[in-house]
């Protein structure tokens, strides 16, 4: 059922399309073929699936290393009964992780190791799709970093950029997740088997997967001016890896706070819509259940666990994926759905694409860029949904697969 489910996404980003003649199926076919490359050599080729293993084993022992950190801290307020006891852990376990793999992430874009490999993924998509340097080198950067961190690497090119080049560049930010975030998810998964690298392989599949869906729902039509390689050094601007430690630290804890708030936030909201579905007999995951089972039914989900995971995938969309990760670790839990199925929704639900990114999206690019608030806004919504369609495809290919 994955390849029906991925000629189904591919074909509601056609009917978005803003002009159908200008499409590049080669493009098209090039970033597919890429897509599904990540995806054989990470799953299931002889070399990529010990290197596969290798990466959850080393993520999973990353996040064990914030343990020390957490517990110098709060040791006294957090149970030693494992990480599912609830809200308590949350935030003295899983937030903590946050600020850790933040810094990190600092550190090793202070060395110039994640230029190093974004730049090489990002020449890899460019010399095989066509793509312009800018848009190819931003959506890689998307693999590692955040929605509004990856154009900085692009920042001087932004104001210049082609209309379609500013749909790619943003619908790569709602494709993806940030490393920070994904340390995240795989503590709340820890469940399933192998999640750290299943996360990881999401966000690189998903990187070519976003150009593919950009370049359909907005085909170029114009000059880029980076249309060849994109000579730029990209540089950090911490004085040495302290420096880079301590503001990974600062960004980390932003990010923290920010996560808890919108849970908070998010959480309430949807209680109090479903109180007032209950006089209707229903609930908001019951009917985005039935709103999205046939179409989760298609990514390779028995008919029987559509539905459930039909809700997360709506959650996904209208709330946050923090919502929909933590609801998918309660099914886990409960023995509601198979371990196939969760490795399946891993994928689908890894990236920002929902409502709440759109206006941070804008807001972080117009800081660049306010020349281009307005066209920046009059595409987010396309973008958004591109973000997700192009999640869905990877899990797709994953379902395929796995």
């Amino acid at each position: 059922m994955g390849i029906v489910g991925i000629i189904i996404l591919l074909g509601i980003a056609f009917l978005l399309s803003n002009n159908k003649k200008k499409i590049d199926y080669k493009l098209i076919g090039w970033g597919l073929g890429i897509q599904l490359s990540f995806a054989l050599l990470i799953l299931k080729s002889p070399i990529g699936k010990p290197i596969f293993s290798q990466m959850d084993k080393a993520i999973t022992k990353m996040i064990s290393f914030s343990d020390a950190g957490s517990d110098f801290l709060f040791r006294s307020f957090v149970p030693d009964v494992g990480f599912h006891v609830g809200l308590i852990n949350f935030a003295f376990r899983a937030l903590p992780t946050i600020i850790f793999f933040s810094s990190l992430m600092c550190v090793l874009y202070h060395f110039g190791i994640i230029q190093y490999i974004v730049k090489y993924i990002a020449k890899l998509m460019q010399k095989t799709m066509g793509t312009s340097g800018s848009e190819t080198l931003s959506v890689s950067a998307n693999i590692f970093v955040g929605q509004t961190e990856a154009p900085l690497m692009v920042k001087p090119f932004i104001n210049n950029m082609t209309k379609s080049e500013l749909m790619a560049v943003m619908t790569g930010g709602f494709a993806t997740a940030a490393g920070g975030v994904l340390a995240l998810y795989v503590m709340w998964l820890q469940d399933i088997p192998g999640i750290a690298g299943h996360l990881l392989a999401a966000s690189v599949m998903s990187a070519p997967a976003a150009l593919v869906i950009a370049k359909i729902i907005y085909p170029e039509t114009e000059e880029s001016d980076t249309l060849g390689d994109l000579n730029v050094d990209i540089k950090s601007n911490d004085a040495n890896a302290l420096d880079a430690l301590g503001r990974g630290a600062t960004d980390g804890l932003k990010l923290a706070a920010n996560i808890a708030a919108m849970l908070v936030a998010f959480i309430s909201f949807v209680a109090m819509v479903n109180y007032f579905l209950s006089f209707l007999s229903t609930s908001l995951e019951d009917i985005m259940g039935l709103f999205f089972k046939p179409l989760a039914y298609t990514m390779g989900v028995p008919w029987s666990e559509a539905e459930i995971m039909g809700t997360l995938m709506g959650k996904k969309l209208a709330l946050t994926e923090l919502i929909a990760y933590d609801d998918l670790r309660t099914y886990v839990l409960n023995g509601e759905i198979s371990k196939r199925t969760a490795v399946i929704a891993s994928y689908a639900l890894c990236g920002f694409a929902n409502f709440g990114s759109i206006g941070i999206q804008i807001g972080g690019l117009a800081i660049m860029a306010p020349s281009r608030r307005k066209e920046l806004s009059l595409l987010a919504f396309k973008a958004m949904i591109g973000g997700a369609l192009a999640s869905w495809i990877t899990a797709c290919i994953a379902g395929l697969l796995v």
